[in-house]
């Protein structure tokens, strides 16, 4: 089990579809209460995402572990909802979704 104190830090990539940047922008302007429930619930502590121009997408996330925080957002039927809803906006493989492919950057520097 992971210590609070000391979080897993979390970077993380996708890429949004150029053509649907604006509507992804205003989708997370306005995320469904019930989501930001479930990922409290599961774990998700200072979350960002940051979205660059060309749909590079950036997130971060801090967590006791990221993979059960994944698995705990599984196991959320708002998730399931959630994924549906955006997963016309990534350039993905064919049959994956957004929160099962995103690619994870090496930690290399902290500033405490």
């Amino acid at each position: 089990m992971s210590d609070e104190s000391a979080p897993e830090r979390v970077c993380f990539l996708l890429r949004v579809r150029p053509d649907r940047l604006a509507e992804y922008r205003r989708r997370h302007a306005d995320v469904w209460p019930e989501m930001l429930a479930a990922l409290s619930r599961a774990g998700w502590r200072n979350y960002s995402l940051f979205l660059r121009d060309d749909g590079l997408l950036v997130g971060y996330v801090e967590c006791g572990s990221f993979q059960a925080a994944l698995d705990a957002m599984q196991e959320e039927e708002v998730n399931a909802r959630w994924q549906g809803e955006m997963a016309a906006f990534f350039e993905l493989p064919d049959g994956s979704a957004a929160d099962t492919a995103l690619e994870r950057v090496a930690e290399i520097f902290h500033l405490d």
